[in-house]
């Protein structure tokens, strides 16, 4: 480990000091609780951790770079002479932590929010000098990602930048049919709102930030909570109690979807997407629609929530739009998530291949899910996946199925014991996965009961939404070669989280890691199907590998297991079939065409600040969204559309109501068409060994 060669001037209150210079007024400074709390912190992290990293010269600087990259990761406030002035920080900060002293994490959050203020005070000057109009029609450009752009250099070069995301927002105000006179009235409330938050900015809360900052250095599903946000840590990440069944994150001045909670309002409503932004709430049928731009997440949070059965509107960014003035109002009514909405369900699927027939059963789990109150109580009823999974096997084996499909998709895990358990409904008895904790000690879950409620053809759907106790159960029956794992790469949380209660507030870190009866880590990398699928998930937005800081794949000794014989010799010719019969299928068209143009879109970092030529994006986006819906339409012989949203009324839905997704579906029916295949193949191969055995003889 690299030694500390601090020199003794650039520590503690001497620091602070150097980085407090210039015009900057210390708002905000460390509390004595705050000692305690981060000495804490860091014990925790370094003691805890699973990554085991040490304070030395390489974290410190690392967590120097985190914390200016948490603040300001568009860099959009901060100048080059700021940075230059706080560099005296990079290699004494973590000395710093070790005592315990938040001075200097406390002195640049200082000066960030003397940035914002002067940020906020130029936008509303502009925007409230009437004399100054604003020239829609020139041909300039803003990039959208600055995360590596150069820090801005002077005031002239910082309000250029700043009056160009003026016009970007005015722009989009516009587009969204309002008047230039209503779009500076938006955005005068906007920024009004921003400042009221700024100044409801407590030392809590730099504190929290700034303890976050070095947990997310470890990795980024460690953090620190407040006292507040410690009583809060459900609701603000959860809109699960009487809310729209969502769980959200702030992104810069953003609320962005993370995922849906399976069974819940949103969920069962089908219009509100996984990296969906959400930018307005209006609340009732009527409310005005309230912007949200630059709030905390909590507060968004807030106006969501509300009274079971009460209508909450959103206002949002759709994650496949190029184009940010596109916006869509949803409503959504509020209701609580019931355990049965998360239960396991079953379909049956009939199907022909050379005039015979085939029964495929489907068994759709949203969740990992038990009961433990009911069954801590005794209660022999209890719910849990792995029980109610058996009895739907058990129904549909009544029906005479063929095969079967396990359907995880969006499935974010739940109960590892349920993972565990429902792996042995399909082999006799083994191990399932493998726990490593942060001392390096490695425990192993298994099944010990004989009893297989399946033993015939099956597969595994899974698509970038499919994390945790979905990939343990995916990566097990790959690894037993039981089944087909089919669909797209999985999110890749191979990570374990606990809870350490602290003094002051709450800390929750990553503790083990799973790994697969293989050896292979699920982290980062996830379950790579048997058969891949296109999917419309960009993996640089949405997966573990996609989150700054994540911990690595690596491996650990398989454990011995058995494999399932009947699976590999198939494999090619199930890929060959699978893709003669997708060549020409419409929706299979639909969404590869959609994952090239999704491909293209995310190239283009440039966005143009003439109204016209936004308008003409826009128009282009839109129309070829309905030319290619169109073309897939009359592929099916169904009635060509003229605008998007027609399709809402359009969508089929499902027995409770819910819009089916054709691409979703169609997934579904090929994947039943590859059991057939399978079964097809099976046969073949038995009949062969036959006639080799009559022959023989």
């Amino acid at each position: 480990m690299t030694r500390f060669t601090f020199k003794p001037l650039l520590t503690g209150l001497v620091l602070a000091l150097l980085l407090a210079v210039g015009p900057v007024q210390a708002r905000y400074a460390a509390e004595p609780q705050h000692e305690e709390a981060l000495l804490n912190v860091i014990s925790a992290l370094q003691h805890n951790h699973y990554s085991g990293k040490k304070m030395d010269e390489e974290l410190s600087s690392d967590i120097f770079e985190r914390y200016l990259k948490d603040l300001d990761s568009s860099r959009i406030y901060f100048y080059q002479a700021d940075v230059r002035e706080f560099e005296h920080a990079r290699e004494a900060i973590g000395l710093e932590i070790l005592t315990g002293s938040s001075q200097t994490g406390f002195a640049i959050y200082n000066r960030f929010h003397q940035r914002q203020i002067e940020r906020l005070e130029y936008m509303l000057n502009l925007l409230q000098d009437e004399s100054h109009s604003f020239d829609f029609n020139t041909h300039d450009s803003i990039e959208t990602d600055r995360s590596e752009a150069d820090w801005v250099q002077t005031t002239e070069e910082m309000d250029e930048l700043w009056y160009k995301r003026l016009k970007n927002a005015l722009i989009s105000l516009k587009l969204a049919d309002q008047t230039v006179a209503e779009a500076r009235e938006t955005l005068i409330q906007r920024y009004e709102n921003q400042q009221n938050r700024l100044a409801q900015t407590n030392n809590e809360d730099v504190f929290e930030r700034y303890a976050n900052a070095i947990a997310h250095e470890f990795d980024p599903h460690s953090q620190y909570l407040s006292p507040r946000n410690q009583e809060n840590f459900q609701i603000n990440m959860s809109l699960s109690l009487e809310g729209i069944g969502a769980v959200l994150q702030g992104e810069d001045e953003h609320t962005k979807v993370v995922r849906l909670v399976p069974g819940g309002p949103a969920d069962r409503a089908g219009q509100l997407r996984t990296s969906d932004t959400i930018v307005g709430v209006g609340q009732d049928a009527e409310g005005p629609m309230q912007d949200v731009v630059g709030w905390r997440l909590d507060e968004v949070v807030n106006l969501i929530r509300g009274p079971r059965e009460s209508t909450v509107r959103l206002q949002i960014i759709p994650a496949d739009s190029i184009d940010r003035s596109a916006r869509r109002i949803i409503t959504i009514v509020r209701d609580k998530v019931r355990l049965e909405e998360q239960a396991a369900q079953k379909r049956l699927l009939d199907l022909q291949r050379n005039g015979q027939p085939y029964r495929v059963g489907v068994i759709e789990i949203p969740a990992f899910y038990i009961d433990f109150t009911a069954m801590q109580a005794g209660d022999p009823e209890y719910k849990s996946t792995t029980r109610d999974v058996e009895k739907l096997i058990e129904e549909l084996k009544d029906e005479n199925i063929d095969s079967l499909i396990v359907d995880l998709r969006n499935n974010g895990g739940g109960s590892l014991r349920e993972a565990n358990e429902l792996t042995g409904l399909f082999i006799s008895r083994g191990p399932t996965v493998q726990i490593r904790d942060a001392s390096g000690r490695v425990d192993i879950l298994g099944d010990f009961d004989p009893k297989v409620a399946w033993n015939g053809p099956m597969a595994v759907i899974v698509n970038r939404l499919s994390a945790s106790a979905s990939e343990i159960f995916a990566g097990a029956i790959q690894d037993y070669n039981r089944g087909l794992v089919v669909g797209s790469r999985t999110f890749g949380k191979g990570t374990v989280q606990t809870l350490l209660p602290l003094e002051h507030g709450q800390m929750k870190l990553t503790h083990a890691k799973f790994y697969r009866i293989s050896g292979e880590s699920t982290q980062n990398e996830g379950v790579q199907p048997h058969i891949l699928f296109p999917t419309l998930f960009d993996e640089e937005e949405i997966g573990e590998s996609a989150l700054e800081g994540a911990l690595p794949w690596d491996t650990v000794h398989p454990v011995r297991h058995g494999r399932f014989p009947s699976l590999s010799p198939f494999l090619e010719e199930l890929i060959s079939r699978h893709e003669a019969r997708i060549a020409n299928d419409p929706d299979f068209t639909f969404m590869n065409k959609q994952v090239e143009r999704s491909k293209e879109q995310r190239q283009q970092t440039q966005l143009p600040l003439n109204i016209n030529e936004v308008r003409a994006l826009r128009d282009e986006v839109e129309q070829w969204q309905v030319d290619t819906e169109n073309q897939r339409r009359m592929a099916k012989d169904e009635p060509p559309i003229r605008q998007l949203s027609e399709l809402d009324d359009l969508l089929p839905k499902d027995s409770q109501g819910r819009p089916i997704n054709p691409e979703a579906e169609s997934i579904l029916m090929e994947t039943a068409e590859i059991m057939v295949d399978f079964i097809d193949l099976h046969l073949s191969q038995t009949a062969q060994a036959m006639d080799r055995t009559v022959n023989g003889n």
